[in-house]
């Protein structure tokens, strides 16, 4: 019985059944796709952060002790000294710096640790300076600098070289020190000498001006994961403390760089449950709905194989095979969907087995309840009579109860101003509060009860209208047999709205979150190409391919009362600035304050409330060589191109420019050619003491600290997902409602009805589920892609002025749903017109 009850689903259901398995196969695939992502994304994170690393570990001899225990690895003997300055004369100009470092490298230092020198001119076996020193002293390859040393005579050394130390924070640490012990900056004046040559001019220097290190790179055979990373260098790092016995301290850089990672890991972990949980659940609904929809049918059947002699045990274990069929073909699409998907995006066909223990569970649960309720005669009994009782959750107000409770989280958690990413002292780190997720979720579900009510309670006055336009004068009986059909008819209602409102949030979020870090990059690098330390003249940027526009910049640090501060100097009338950067009124407010008035200074809130100004308040800056400007408190600037996350200062250009000396600065933007190409051109144009940097080498640097999660993969997944379950929501779910009422219609052909009218039940019922569709689900999408960035606005730097709505995909879903809507109603009108004695044989 079993093998004929089989090949009769596979040839007489095997369409219902393929839509169960289509519904299971979303349910799996979507997580095991995810969990390709996250592997994916944990394996870059890794990489990325080794790759930004030169010297894993910095091992500092301490003070009178030899290291006992040889260094493992690559290890290099580096030595450092604190000298009093540098002077050259260039020009019959004598140039002088403040307090810098000397330190001595072996020959192959540059070799050993690729990255952390960048030759910009000259060659690398001599003395070099770093940028910053070069540009301080006017000194290039070939002229001779005098070294200041401590209790010594001063030295002449011959530069052979111009350098840039890309890992300058690191490189200068106090190892052992806590995070706020550690030097705000590093230093601006650096001399790089051969080993011998550092010996000849350190050795006398006073001790405690000098320092040993062993800058070490490790054995990179990790771990994918950059927690186990992160665990194996740590423990590596305290095995050799532990073996120095105090001789020494580690600086474990490669580990520092792993904690960040694995920080990131855990904000993909977060996006992972929380943007794709939902669309699992719908997938899971959409199963259980196409297994329901079946349900009266299933019941007949075997209530007839019970009156024939089928016991019960032998109809649930047809269930159990049904079950099995059913979920074990829905597994193998969804894995093989997410395995083709992940090899398209991601490199790899490697998926999350752990889903098709997901796909099984779902199947367990929303196939096998039908069919287990199915195996007895008085479940294929008809229901005569009045409508039944209305569920407990709709008396209770379970929808309104939701609803409420996501507001309220919601308030409490933007009253305490949470942000998932907080900056303490400039270093970045992940704060994630599991509890300020729980409002969306709520609103999330409450919709959706809400969308079901409102669907199941329609008045019948307001279907007669709306069915109108479509059934003529049949309105009123089009919406009697609706009314009577309400249960079935708000389910796929709210499903279908359920699957716009998933499109339409997780779109609108990852649109607004890639737009927002291309925002965060510009804002770190100031436009699409930044030069600095530059004596080519705006003209001169303008002409180089690929500019489009130029906007000079005028810096340097000013003093408010003890406080030194970044001062910036602009053009009110052609800067172009976001509403977020200002506070008060909107930026072009704010600017055109600065255009009327010359001694105006914006300044930020932290300043504001430090020296208690009040707006018009007279604010006198000192600069570091003694003079005083006055100035008049204008307005609150809380982010600005190029400048620090602390406090900074925003002046008129030409006012500055009278009043003091200042170094400009170039925002590019390109004229569509990719920065990196037009950085790469001025380079070679303005030769190495030009400073060059593009968006997106900045956007790569920020993306290893706050957003090394590449969303491109995800949101191709989930807006792809999006899209397939809003088409199944909205035409299968009515074409296994209309396949359930053949009978229905056959039984009005028989009894008179044209085709026509038929049709007019049809396109009536695809018109109120498009309706209820669109319009409920894009109001669910709308509030919740407000809650979602709102919650996650700590990502966003500065947060976004509005929600980036991306117009195309969301045409390309009202495309697609219609499309599924037409096809519904035109596979049941054309099965409406088939001879009604041949449906009532099938039946």
């Amino acid at each position: 019985m079993i093998f004929i009850w089989l090949r009769g689903l596979l040839t007489r259901r095997a369409g219902r059944l393929a839509a169960a398995a289509a519904g299971i196969a979303l349910a799996v695939a979507l997580p095991a796709m995810l969990g390709a992502f996250l592997a994916s994304a944990k394996v870059t994170m890794t990489a990325r952060s080794l790759q930004r690393v030169p010297v894993d570990w910095q091992v500092e001899q301490q003070p009178g002790q030899a290291l006992s225990v040889p260094m493992p690895g690559t290890s290099r003997e580096v030595d450092f000294a604190r000298i009093d300055g540098f002077e050259s004369r260039q020009g019959g100009q004598t140039l002088t710096t403040g307090a810098g470092q000397i330190l001595g490298l072996p020959a192959d230092y540059a070799a050993a640790f690729p990255g952390e020198l960048r030759m910009l001119a000259g060659t690398a076996k001599g003395p070099l300076l770093a940028q910053q020193t070069a540009a301080n002293l006017h000194a290039a390859p070939g002229a001779t600098v005098t070294v200041r040393r401590p209790g010594l005579p001063d030295a002449a050394v011959t530069v052979t070289g111009v350098v840039e130390l890309p890992a300058a924070d690191s490189l200068f640490q106090r190892v052992g020190a806590p995070p706020g012990a550690q030097p705000q900056a590093p230093p601006d004046n650096v001399l790089l000498l051969p080993a011998a040559d550092w010996h000849r001019l350190s050795d006398g220097i006073p001790r405690d001006r000098v320092r040993t290190q062993f800058h070490i790179r490790v054995d990179r055979r990790l771990p994918s994961d950059p927690a186990a990373a992160y665990t194996a260098v740590t423990g590596q790092a305290r095995n050799l403390e532990e073996r120095m016995a105090g001789s020494g301290l580690v600086g474990d850089n490669l580990g520092a760089a792993l904690d960040a990672a694995r920080e990131d890991a855990l904000y993909s972990q977060v996006l992972f449950l929380f943007l794709g949980m939902p669309a699992v659940v719908l997938a899971a609904l959409l199963a259980a709905l196409v297994t329901r929809a079946g349900e009266p049918r299933r019941a007949a059947e075997q209530a007839l194989l019970r009156t024939r002699g089928a016991s019960k045990g032998a109809l649930v274990r047809l269930a159990l095979i049904e079950t099995a069929l059913v979920g074990v073909a829905g597994v193998l699409a969804g894995l093989g969907a997410a395995a083709l998907a992940g090899r398209a995006l991601f490199g790899s066909a490697n998926v999350s087995w752990w889903a098709a223990v997901l796909g099984l569970l779902v199947a367990a649960a929303t196939v096998l309840p039908p069919a287990l309720r199915a195996t007895t005669v008085a479940a294929a009994r008809r229901p005569v009579g009045g409508p039944r009782r209305s569920p407990a959750w709709l008396r209770y107000g379970l929808d309104l109860w939701l609803l409420a409770g996501s507001a309220v989280i919601f308030w409490i958690t933007s009253r305490n101003g949470y942000q998932l990413v907080l900056v303490p002292e400039g270093l970045p780190q992940l704060s994630v509060d599991y509890w300020a997720f729980a409002g969306p979720a709520l609103l999330w579900a409450g919709a959706g009860l809400l969308i079901w009510r409102l669907a199941r309670t329609l008045p019948s006055s307001f279907v007669t209208w709306a069915a109108r336009p479509l059934a003529g004068s049949l309105a009123g009986t089009v919406s009697a047999m609706l009314t009577r059909q309400r249960a079935p008819l708000a389910r796929t209602a709210t499903l279908a709205a359920l699957a716009v409102a998933f499109a339409v949030s997780t779109s609108v979020f990852d649109t607004t979150y890639l737009q927002q870090a291309q925002v965060d990059a510009e804002l770190t690098n100031g436009a699409d190409v930044t030069v600095s330390q530059t004596t080519a003249t705006q003209g001169q940027l303008a002409a180089v391919p690929g500019v489009a526009r130029v906007e000079p910049l005028q810096h340097r640090f000013a003093y408010v009362g003890s406080d030194l501060q970044d001062l910036y100097g602009i053009r009110p009338t052609t800067t172009r600035l976001h509403d977020t950067y200002v506070s008060g009124g909107t930026a072009r407010e704010i600017l055109d304050r600065l255009a009327r008035q010359p001694d105006a200074l914006l300044v930020s809130q932290e300043t504001v409330n430090d020296f208690q100004l009040h707006l018009g308040d007279q604010v006198r800056l000192r600069t570091e060589d003694g003079t005083t400007v006055p100035f008049h408190y204008a307005g609150i600037v809380t982010e600005f191109p190029t400048a620090p996350r602390d406090s900074f200062l925003v002046a008129n250009a030409s006012y500055l420019a009278r009043h003091m000396p200042v170094d400009t600065t170039y925002l590019i933007t390109t004229d569509g050619t990719p920065p990196h190409r037009v950085a790469a051109d001025l380079r070679g144009r303005l030769g190495p003491a030009a400073k060059v940097t593009d968006v997106e080498t900045s956007r790569q640097v920020i993306g290893s600290s706050l957003t090394a999660v590449d969303l491109s993969g995800l949101t191709a997944i989930e807006l792809g997902y999006a899209l397939a379950l809003a088409g199944l929501a909205t035409g299968l779910l009515l074409v296994l409602g209309f396949a359930e009422r053949r009978r229905t219609y056959a039984l009005a052909r028989v009894l008179g009805a044209t085709p026509r009218q038929l049709g007019s039940f049809v396109w009536a019922e695809v018109g109120l589920v498009g309706l209820a569709a669109a319009v409920l689900g894009a109001l669910c999408g709308w509030a919740l892609s407000r809650m979602l960035v709102a919650v996650l606005s700590g990502v966003f730097d500065p947060p976004p002025d509005a929600l980036a709505v991306p117009w195309p995909y969301l045409a390309a879903l009202a495309v697609l749903g219609v499309a599924a809507l037409l096809a519904a109603g035109a596979a049941t009108v054309r099965a409406a017109r088939r001879p009604p004695l041949t449906v009532l044989r099938d039946l």
